[in-house]
């Protein structure tokens, strides 16, 4: 029967068997968390992330290993906003609409200056389905590779375990801690603008995060 696995289930797009799959990315996860999460908890981080992801995914070869980060990355963050995961260097987020384009910029770029130094994480309020091809060029003529990078939708965790949050024209849907520094930086949209266009935005976006990296303590 199509589109059935081996057992009568219906297979879901990227994964042969997902219910399998997560089952055992629960497991694994669950130990790599001991003591700091149940295993409920994982198994519920774990799904959501799956489900997330699925509904915006096109590269359905890829969706296991970003469930895998996605769910990694999220129960990561929580634990560190708890206190139970070391929170040795500043945490940055940075959040546009789609985390197709601006966010997705600032992330790597952050990366690529501060290294070690600093914690990126970045994501949308309404994620699309891929990374821009443009931003993707205009990263790649700085040697900047984003190939494992992916839209992932902005989720409550990441934002508590975040020291500096920069949102990027994605309106009201990052919440408010105590706490925590907000920036908004005014950019153009790279979805409606040419290769020259998009490259002006790269450049703005790197000089905001030498001047953000200055006011951070980190060390060289």
């Amino acid at each position: 029967m199509s589109g059935l696995d081996t057992a009568g289930r219906r297979a879901l797009p990227g994964i042969s068997y997902p219910e399998r799959y997560l089952h055992d990315l629960a497991l694994e996860l669950t130990g790599l968390f001991d003591g700091t999460f149940n295993a409920e908890t994982v198994e519920r981080y774990v799904l959501e992330s799956y489900t997330a992801l699925l509904r915006t995914s096109t590269v359905k070869a890829h969706l296991a290993n970003n469930v895998r980060r996605f769910a990694t990355d999220r129960l990561a963050a929580l634990a560190q906003a708890k206190g139970a995961l070391a929170h040795d260097v500043p945490e940055v987020l940075f959040v546009c609409e789609q985390n197709s384009g601006r966010s997705q910029m600032a992330a790597v770029l952050t990366h690529s200056i501060a290294g070690d130094r600093v914690h990126v994480r970045s994501a949308g309020s309404m994620p699309a389905a891929d990374l821009n091809p443009d931003v993707v060029a205009v990263l790649d003529e700085l040697g900047l590779d984003s190939s494992r990078e992916f839209p992932k939708p902005l989720t409550d965790d990441v934002v508590q375990a975040a020291d500096v949050v920069v949102t990027m024209g994605c309106g009201d849907a990052c919440p408010i801690y105590p706490g925590k520094r907000y920036l908004d930086w005014a950019l153009d949209d790279p979805e409606h603008l040419t290769l020259d266009e998009v490259r002006r935005v790269r450049d703005e976006i790197r000089d905001r995060i030498e001047h953000l990296l200055q006011t951070l303590e980190i060390g060289e």
